[in-house]
């Protein structure tokens, strides 16, 4: 059960790189009020749970701010066996979108964290703080980007000259660590959703190991080729079956969630 965890977070991860990777950068993409919920599938037919992205504004030192609010939870027979329920959240600057503040409160059957990062950019220093634990921790950061922050930050980025074979990197501060992350764009694809045909881009997943990033051939991440640039479909293949992703509804868009038609 620990490596299906270790899977589910690391498709979580990089499916928050892939979000951002092909969007341009004067266009608005997302939006206060921006809400996307995801249902969450062992090998496409057993309900595993859903998961949901909301997106709100916030006040932090008089200073308007993003607020984001990521929440996963088990349900049906997957939740007998293993309970998951997990909150999000990341504090982020309107234009810039550095974050200010996140905060990772979890329950995976028993495991149990809670956290806050507090980022300073004048003293480079992120703070970490872990209220079961209760303790403190300091660690060097210059450009990073928490968990959720990522989610928004790519996807104001430009690289519309995308090709096949490109890559995208990104560093991702989580659990008092920064990861390197690449994800290898491998092109477009039509796929069948529950709202119609999509336009999709495709992408597959480097992790650092040492200094070499090797390829997680298990890992594929699809997102839609519109302005909003969010995630369709996920998919992480396990030692049996697969774990899936894939868009169940959405509200709030900045743009048209476009729809290919016959």
């Amino acid at each position: 059960m620990f490596e299906y965890m270790k899977k589910i977070t690391f498709l979580f991860i990089a499916f928050i790189i892939a979000i951002n990777s092909y969007s341009q950068e004067k266009t608005v993409v997302f939006k206060k009020g921006e809400w996307l919920r995801y249902r969450m599938s062992y090998s496409g037919f057993l309900k595993a749970g859903n998961a949901t992205l909301s997106l709100d504004t916030d006040t932090i030192k008089g200073k308007e701010v993003f607020h984001v609010t990521g929440k996963g939870w088990t349900s049906g027979i997957i939740k007998w066996f293993f309970n998951v329920d997990d909150t999000y959240q990341s504090f982020f600057d309107t234009k810039t979108i550095k974050p200010y503040v996140f905060k990772r409160n979890i329950n995976e059957g028993g495991y149990i964290i809670n956290r806050e990062i507090k980022f300073n950019y004048e003293s480079k220093k992120a703070t970490v703080l872990d209220f079961k634990l209760q303790t403190s921790d300091t660690i060097d950061i210059n450009n990073v980007q928490d968990m959720m922050s990522a989610f928004y930050y790519l996807r104001n980025q430009d690289v519309s000259s995308l090709n096949i074979g490109d890559e995208i990197a990104l560093d991702m501060f989580m659990d008092s660590e920064i990861y390197p992350f690449k994800l290898v764009y491998l092109g477009e694809e039509l796929l069948k959703t529950r709202f119609g045909k999509v336009k999709s881009l495709k992408f597959r997943p480097m992790v650092q190991a040492g200094r070499v990033f090797k390829e997680n051939e298990s890992v594929t991440i699809w997102i839609t080729a519109d302005d909003n640039k969010i995630p369709i479909k996920l998919k992480a293949s396990l030692a049996v079956g697969s774990l899936r992703a894939e868009l169940d509804a959405y509200k709030g868009l900045a743009n048209s969630f476009k729809i290919v038609y016959d």
